[in-house]
């Protein structure tokens, strides 16, 4: 009789359920263009709804949205390029000697061919360059994302686009140069 009312909150499982038929398209899709792996994008798909399962039942949920589930898929993809990044550094030695030149390159770039030159590149390098150039973030916001500081991040960044361009030459001229 005593008690003090308790405001009940409705339940935020319903809303998450009806927002997943909306949104999972486009979490995939976000997901598929980035990595190029189907079953890597289903994997990280399955790990953003089960993340937003997690946070709906926190005491204050997040205001759930596709935005919101897209950051959450950004986040994972970010985390799996973390991960595989630390696995290659345990497998093998790092690769020394990249040079940190200015990048005034200017040509134009096939992007089913580019595509195919990133998914070819270590993770760390393949998640800085889609990061930055796919999804447009700051290098404050890539430094963030890869829990990195923001020089280590603008060298990164430098060796990555060294990389690709290396990875994208050796690729042309394996096919007897094109003139694209």
């Amino acid at each position: 009789m005593g008690r003090p009312r308790q405001q009940v909150e409705p339940d935020p499982g319903p809303a998450l359920l009806a927002l997943y038929d909306e949104a999972l398209p486009e979490v995939y899709g976000y997901l598929l263009s980035r990595c190029g792996k189907r079953a890597l994008a289903e994997d990280l798909t399955a790990e953003t709804f089960l993340a937003a399962v997690e946070a709906v039942r926190k005491e204050s949920p997040p205001e759930m949205s596709v935005a919101w589930l897209v950051g959450v898929a950004r986040h994972k993809l970010a985390d799996h390029w973390r991960r595989a990044a630390r696995e290659e550094r345990g497998l093998r030695v790092i690769d020394g000697g990249q040079d940190g030149a200015d990048d005034p390159w200017d040509e134009r770039l096939d992007a089913l061919l580019a595509r195919q030159v990133l998914g070819a590149l270590g993770p760390h390098h393949r998640a800085a360059l889609t990061l930055r150039y796919l999804d447009g973030l700051t290098v404050p916001q890539v430094a963030a994302h890869l829990g990195r500081t923001l020089h280590a991040t603008e060298a990164l960044l430098v060796r990555a686009r060294a990389a690709f361009r290396r990875a994208y030459d050796e690729y042309c001229a394996g096919e007897g140069g094109r003139d694209d």
